[in-house]
């Protein structure tokens, strides 16, 4: 169940939140009036979750190169790179 507080323990328990974060490698949802305004994480878990992003890009970019046969073979690629070392 998402951890939600309101912006006023940002200021007063931000110790207490930041713990939280840290222990338990998730976000805090922070309210403003009443409303969802921001969501506070350690910085582990932001760089994990960037990560996952910048993996999901690169796999999404490789599947797009197999659809549209911009790829070789793995025997043809350690061939060309064999043979440039070569050089």
């Amino acid at each position: 169940m998402p951890n939600i507080r309101p912006s006023s323990e940002l200021r007063n328990k931000y110790n207490e939140i930041s713990e939280f974060c840290h222990e338990n490698a998730e976000p805090v949802y922070i309210t403003k009036n009443g409303k969802g305004d921001l969501a506070v994480m350690s910085i582990e878990t932001y760089e994990r979750l960037v990560g996952k992003c910048e993996l999901y890009k690169l796999l999404d970019e490789g599947l797009d190169a197999v659809k549209h046969g911009k790829v070789i073979r793995a025997e043809d690629a350690f061939y060309k790179l064999e043979r440039n070392l070569d050089k």
